[in-house]
């Protein structure tokens, strides 16, 4: 059991207490783990606690408007007296009116609906051009003048700030972990997500569920998750970060995901860390082969063009998935309910590893966090800064140190297990900056190993899916050196 008091000597700063009782009204509210956690931090007293629940409500209650409270926001834009506000926005370019526009989707604004002015989108266009939007400090006003709102009366942006509470030290971070076992570390890497690490039986499922967070932390993840319904793919994937996004069903155009013909309007894959695709089997993709063909260059070099317009992104594309736990046979095609964009050998040989969803357990309450936890604002805000290049490429190096494999490795699956590898560092031992401060013995067991289970999944799906292509290739032999 990871002891408290060692985690907040080790973060005396970014840890708060996680009440249930407190977390269940921020729940009711929609609000999401890393707006929670900052909320918490500026209410809560010095023991952690909330004393006023009613008044914590009240403030996030003006801090986040609800749906409910749109037509208020939009009435007092209307009548000049408008607020600022915390939301989360999107933004678009307008082709044939040739203006910007914003949408509110948790408020019901529609794009639509909306103008954003000239002289505004030159003052915030470096807030949001590269997060097409993102979580931010807005303030909404209202113009009526025909030429001027193209058309008639819109909603416009007045203003935006990006929303960025902390100035987080990496180096620190490293320094905190290096005071923790392995096993200590992956408990406390459970709170900052909400998880309780008392209600998982053994490392392996601790293990797996911590897999979902590669994408977070390495640019470029692409993963496959079909996991038991209730495991809590859609909370980690939608609530826990901010620089992340969750589409759930529906439909999914090649240019919401990429780019817009005109090149003017960046999708998802260039303004986030990773774009999960959730409930996969009721996704809707209205021209397959245009998004099998973007999809394919992108996912294998971070690059695609459409037109003359070139999208460079480090987003990692999950699909994730409901599948009875009978059906989790690796042995079967387990991919067969997959939409026809994935039906493709080569497209499918693009995705890194797949996540074993049958070892994470279904939600219980026994599983929910319920004391002294690290910062989920902060965390997330950490494992955002060890994506960079420069992090991606030190840690990159320590792996290449510590790994050999066969000559007859397959190139591409050699890469998905480095990647992997890389990640797992990264999330495991980010203080190991080095060969020399690695355990080899347990890189082998939570780093390489898992990886190599990861892809070897995937493999094993492409040879049944495609044996002409994939049945006599090798994987190829891995080990630490």
């Amino acid at each position: 059991m990871l002891d408290s008091n060692k985690l907040r000597e080790a973060f005396p700063n970014t840890t708060i207490y996680k009440d249930q009782n407190i977390m269940a009204i921020f729940k009711a509210a929609s609000i999401s783990g890393f707006l929670r956690d900052w909320i918490l931090k500026k209410q809560a007293g010095p023991d952690g606690k909330v004393a006023d629940p009613a008044a914590l409500q009240t403030y996030f209650a003006q801090l986040i408007p609800n749906r409910d409270q749109a037509f208020e926001l939009k009435t007092q834009a209307q009548e000049g007296g408008t607020r600022k506000f915390l939301a989360k926005i999107e933004t678009e370019f307008n082709i044939r009116d040739n203006h910007y526009t914003f949408a509110v989707p948790d408020l019901g604004i529609q794009h639509s609906q909306t103008l954003i002015e000239d002289y505004v989108w030159d003052r915030i266009k470096d807030e949001v051009v590269k997060k097409a939007g993102g979580w931010g400090v807005i303030q909404i006003g209202y113009n009526n003048e025909p030429e001027k709102s193209k058309g008639g009366g819109k909603l416009t942006l007045l203003d935006f700030k990006n929303f960025c509470p902390y100035k987080v030290d990496v180096e620190t971070y490293r320094e905190a972990r290096a005071k923790f076992t392995t096993e200590e570390w992956m408990d406390v890497l459970l709170g900052a997500i909400d998880y309780n690490a008392n209600g998982y039986d053994g490392w392996v499922a601790k293990h797996t569920m911590l897999t979902r967070l590669l994408p977070f932390i390495a640019p470029r993840i692409n993963l496959v998750e079909l996991a038991p319904k209730g495991t809590g793919k859609s909370y980690l994937f939608g609530s826990v970060g901010k620089y992340g996004w969750l589409a759930s069903g529906g439909t999914l155009t090649r240019a919401k995901m990429f780019a817009d013909i005109s090149g003017k309007q960046m999708g998802l894959v260039a303004s986030n860390d990773f774009v999960a695709l959730d409930e996969i089997s009721n996704m809707q993709f209205p021209n397959p082969d245009e998004m099998q063909g973007a999809l394919k260059a992108y996912m294998e070099s971070g690059e695609a063009t459409l037109g003359k317009t070139r999208i460079v992104g480090e987003a990692g594309v999950i699909l994730l998935g409901n599948i009875p736990i009978d059906n989790m046979d690796e042995t079967q095609d387990m991919f067969c309910n997959l939409p026809e964009v994935f039906h493709d050998s080569a497209l499918l040989d693009r995705f890194h590893g797949f996540i074993h969803g049958r070892d994470i357990p279904r939600m219980t309450e026994n599983l929910r966090i319920n004391g002294w936890a690290l910062n989920t604002e902060y965390f997330t805000e950490i494992m955002h800064m060890l994506r960079s290049p420069a992090e991606s490429m030190a840690y990159r190096n320590v792996v290449e140190c510590l790994v050999s494999y066969s000559d007859n490795a397959d190139f591409r699956s050699k890469e998905a297990i480095l990647r992997l590898c890389t990640a797992y560092l990264k999330l495991f031992f980010p203080h190991a900056v080095s060969p020399e401060l690695v355990d080899k013995a347990e890189f082998h067991q939570y780093c390489l190993r898992p990886a190599i289970h990861m892809r070897s999944v995937i493999w094993r799906q492409l040879q049944i899916i495609d044996p002409k292509e994939f049945a006599h290739k090798k994987l190829g032999e891995y080990a630490v050196k």
